[in-house]
């Protein structure tokens, strides 16, 4: 018995690996980057080259030893690139390169008429190719012609001196200082609906009508503190200079006296009347720092707006501004018993190198 165990394993045919084929295989078993049938294949023969037998290999990864004995085989008639899957048998292309390539010229370059983009049917129909074949080039070359996104380029003449000076600020704010990003909500409206909101059900989502009456509107002013993430908060009935000053008297009673007061404001007019300029003269430990022009997102208030927005706004039921100013002030007062500031990571080079690249993009795209 033990000779005929022998005789089957000289029959085994040795597995060796060369250094750049075992960091090769390694690579692939960690299968980061690969498929898990490639890692598992790659696990295989590993322990091939350790010397185990094929049921023991098949006993330890789980599958059968003909499974073992046949990547065993393939690796050492193939070597690595025996391992990856082998092409189908009568799987043949049914669109030439030229076809593909018309499919994408089509779609860049020109439009259909009467509309402002491509569907796959309208195509279908212009260049006699299969919708389901028009889905898959767009999927492979990753065109999306039903959808547009915004963008808007900052024209700020100092716009880079602007972005390193507010990012500064929160990659490395000043000692014994305070950062707040400060900013207004303006024209936020409590609406009513017209019909009572229905609630949430086993197997039904609330549902609300679409039209609803308006009372009135209030105008958000808050500051996001962000090294603790706390937000100062007041709501006035309009949105000018002399509500920008009172605020501002907000933040002066809320900050400690011994610590500067650094805010980062947007360029809205309100922000430097002559009444606001005479008030941050006589209180000298409040510093102004201005984003660029167009430049809102590099405001961090921004994203708690969008938090309030989200959460509280779009659909709540306010039937006064009272009713309104108050449901703000209660997420405002629950935010702040569970503070999180929101964490900057971008730098300023970062930011700059993005934009930079984004406008050579465009340039080189002739739009």
């Amino acid at each position: 018995m033990s000779m005929q165990k022998k005789a089957r394993k000289s029959r085994v045919p040795p597995v060796t690996l060369s250094p750049e084929e075992r960091e090769t295989l390694q690579r692939y078993e960690r299968g980061r980057s690969v498929s898990q049938s490639l890692a598992l294949r790659a696990r295989i023969v590993l322990r091939c080259a350790e010397g185990k037998m094929d049921k023991e290999i098949a006993a330890d990864l789980g599958v059968d030893s003909e499974t073992v004995g046949n990547w065993r085989r393939r690796f050492g008639a193939g070597r690595v690139a025996g391992l990856s899957d082998l092409p189908k048998p009568n799987v043949h292309r049914k669109l030439s390169d030229e076809r593909v390539e018309e499919v994408i010229r089509t779609t860049l370059d020109a439009l259909p008429k009467g509309c402002t983009h491509w569907t796959t049917r309208k195509l279908s129909r212009e260049t006699g190719v299969s919708q389901s074949s028009i889905s898959r080039i767009w999927r492979a070359f990753q065109l999306k012609p039903h959808r547009q996104r915004t963008f808007t380029l900052s024209t700020d003449e100092f716009f880079v001196e602007k972005v390193r000076d507010v990012v500064g600020l929160y990659m490395s704010p000043p000692d014994h200082a305070v950062v707040l990003c400060l900013d207004e909500k303006s024209q936020i409206q409590a609406l009513n609906r017209t019909q009572p909101v229905l609630p949430l059900v086993f197997g039904q989502s609330a549902r609300a009508t679409t039209t609803y009456s308006r009372h009135g509107t209030t105008n958000l002013f808050a500051a996001l503190d962000i090294a603790t993430g706390k937000v100062i908060g007041e709501c006035y009935p309009l949105k000018r200079g002399v509500e920008f000053r009172r605020f501002l008297a907000r933040v002066e009673r809320d900050v400690p006296k011994p610590l500067d007061v650094h805010l980062v404001v947007d360029n809205s007019s309100i922000h430097n009347t002559p009444e606001v300029r005479r008030w941050l003269h006589r209180h000298p430990r409040f510093h102004l720092h201005f984003t660029p022009t167009s430049a809102s997102w590099l405001n961090l208030v921004e994203r708690w707006f969008a938090a309030l927005t989200e959460k509280q706004l779009r659909r709540g039921v306010h039937r006064s501004t009272k009713e309104l100013q108050a449901a703000i002030a209660a997420f405002i007062k629950n935010h702040n018993n569970n503070p999180k500031p929101f964490v900057w990571h971008k730098t300023a080079d970062q930011i700059l190198d993005s934009v930079a690249r984004f406008c050579t993009r465009t340039l080189e795209t002739g739009h």
